[in-house]
């Protein structure tokens, strides 16, 4: 189920349509880096292409993770040393 969030990034506050599992791992992913939230997706937000929304960049940011953990990238497994 997709629910509408709030977070406040830089002093702007915003809302977030994405999924319960997504959210989360979001914060777990949060708390491992120990950073707030809200600075975890103000970096997510910095680093998304312009013609991607917030919601989508966080779920592929949490889908990378995700990946890494197995040695795999959204491009294909990760290259071996």
């Amino acid at each position: 189920m997709i629910v509408k969030r709030s977070v406040t990034i830089r002093g702007h506050r915003t809302s977030i349509s994405i999924e319960d599992a997504f959210w989360l791992r979001l914060r777990r992913l949060a708390e491992e880096r120990a950073v707030p939230l809200a600075a975890l997706v103000a970096e997510i937000d910095k680093a998304r292409p312009p013609t991607t929304n917030l919601s989508s960049a966080i779920r592929l940011f949490v889908l990378e993770d995700a990946l890494s953990d197995r040695g795999e990238t959204l491009s294909g497994p990760a290259a071996l040393p």
